[in-house]
């Protein structure tokens, strides 16, 4: 499937099983899952994440354009603060959601899977501490 298939197919309520031509068995589930295709825990707010970037990007612009205009160092790192601490919010929603959709998914399943999941979550949570 193709990245606009992937953006204009049909809607479908969060958890209902796929249908027809864009169905994707269980298998193929897991190993996109992986590989970055496929649903994700934030997938059901992707619009709202999108935006949410968007406007830390803009916030980002905002601190070229600081700099460009030669505006005052505090009043700079005053806005660095601020997207540095939108970053951090948007990385801790994602990681609420990875807990909910994807380690939840693989408790659920048990296993060495399970054990994936909570090694991927431990690796992230210890980079967002050191970042």
């Amino acid at each position: 499937m193709t990245t606009t298939q992937a953006r204009t197919g049909p809607e479908q309520a969060p958890g209902a099983e796929p249908q027809g031509e864009h169905a994707v068995s269980p298998d193929a589930a897991a190993a996109d899952a992986h590989t970055g295709h496929g649903p994700h825990g934030y997938s059901a707010q992707k619009d709202a994440h999108l935006k949410r970037l968007r406007r830390i990007e803009g916030q980002i612009r905002g601190l070229q354009r600081m700099v460009d205009e030669d505006v005052y160092c505090i009043d700079v790192l005053t806005q660095v603060s601020a997207g540095t601490k939108a970053l951090q919010s948007f990385a801790l929603s994602l990681l609420e959601e990875h807990l909910r959709h994807c380690v939840a998914a693989a408790a659920e399943e048990g296993g060495t899977e399970l054990d994936a999941k909570v090694a991927e979550a431990t690796a992230a949570i210890g980079r967002l501490l050191r970042s």
